[in-house]
């Protein structure tokens, strides 16, 4: 069964990202994950609209967005024009959470929850069914290279069983810590996205990396 792989720029060299997206370009990768960190809802701050932007006017794949940040109902159209195909927001920045999805999809994009690793699968329960991707959070975010939580293959797992009961079309999307050593196992959990960034961009070869994080065995 054929899966996404959304290299993560957060994990690019900044100083040569044209290079790098255009690395992804032509590589075997799908999407390209940006993520947009605030330092307040995460202890970090990434980068913002014209960033993305110059992402957007080099990549021939889609821009899948992932915002960490406090109130990001506010910035659903902009981050639309600045050229987010995918656009996820965190259940635990949403107290409502139903419009937010309802909004990212009324701008036109393709909505996504992201759920924190303390945040329950069944916290979702209310709104699968009507998610396009679901961003499941295998490292505590804010930090690129961090040790991969194991308790993700069971959220996995749940998620799975929940998206099978609601009939949802939701894809589940596993972000931190994925390496060519546990990429099989979380595909055979139920993934269909995987985000690599320090697997990626710390490789000798990145291109190299991504045709064989493609090519793991499912």
């Amino acid at each position: 069964m054929p899966f996404i792989l959304a290299p993560s720029i957060l994990s690019a060299d900044f100083a040569n990202i044209q290079r790098d997206v255009e690395m992804i370009n032509n590589s075997k990768a799908d999407w390209f994950h940006v993520d947009i960190m605030d330092g307040v809802f995460v202890p970090n701050i990434s980068f913002g609209f014209p960033v993305v932007k110059a992402i957007h006017k080099h990549a021939k794949k889609p821009l899948d967005v992932h915002l960490m940040i406090v109130n990001p109902d506010q910035y659903i159209t902009t981050f639309r024009d600045a050229g987010a195909a995918i656009l996820s927001v965190h259940i635990e920045a949403c107290p409502h959470l139903h419009r937010s999805i309802q909004a990212i999809k009324a701008a036109g994009m393709q909505s996504g929850v992201a759920i924190n690793p303390h945040t329950p699968a069944m916290a979702l329960s209310e709104v699968i069914a009507d998610l396009d991707l679901i961003c499941v959070m295998s490292v505590n975010p804010g930090f690129g290279g961090q040790q991969f939580i194991e308790n993700t293959y069971l959220k996995i797992r749940t998620l799975k069983d929940m998206i099978h009961a609601t009939k949802s079309k939701a894809k589940i999307e596993i972000d931190g810590g994925v390496t060519l050593q546990n990429a099989s196992a979380l595909l055979k959990a139920g993934a269909n996205v995987l985000v690599a960034g320090n697997t990626v961009f710390s490789a000798k070869d990145p291109a190299q990396m991504i045709l064989d994080l493609k090519n793991v065995e499912i």
